[in-house]
């Protein structure tokens, strides 16, 4: 039975996991993940996660931040006054938002935080920031 290693072709299901156990993503019920390991196509954890594995393995690993979507970017954080948003804009939290401030600077994000009119909006990955549990089952290697 072979084992996954750099250009193997793979097919897992998975679940991913907060540190409070709260699911923050799976594939169970749908589609295999599939993809060439090597090619980048996933977060650099989970590539190194499946390397040595077989078909029919489970294993459970824990992803840093570093190997996973980064650590958190404090540049990427921005506070800004509820007027600044787009006209049509309704301030809620996990509202994505893109647009131009009065200073020029462009803002992408999602708003994280409302305190009275000034509003928080993070840039950043959503998962930035956090140690990812993911509980992994090779369904196939090629």
């Amino acid at each position: 039975m072979s084992q996954v290693k750099r250009g193997s072709w793979v097919k897992i299901s998975y679940t991913g996991k907060l540190k409070d156990g709260k699911v923050f993503e799976t594939n169970i019920g749908s589609d295999p993940l599939e993809f060439k390991v090597g090619k980048g196509k996933v977060i650099k954890g989970f590539e190194n996660a499946v390397m040595g594995m077989k078909a029919g393995e489970t294993k459970t690993v824990t992803i840093k931040p570093a190997d996973g979507y980064g650590a958190k970017d404090q540049d990427l954080m921005w506070i800004v006054n509820a007027g600044e948003l787009p006209a049509d804009t309704i301030p809620a939290l996990d509202t994505e938002v893109a647009f131009t401030r009065t200073d020029g600077s462009e803002v992408e994000g999602r708003i994280t935080k409302i305190a009275g009119d000034l509003i928080t909006i993070d840039g950043n990955h959503p998962l930035a920031g956090r140690n990812l549990t993911f509980e992994i089952k090779m369904l196939e290697v090629r």
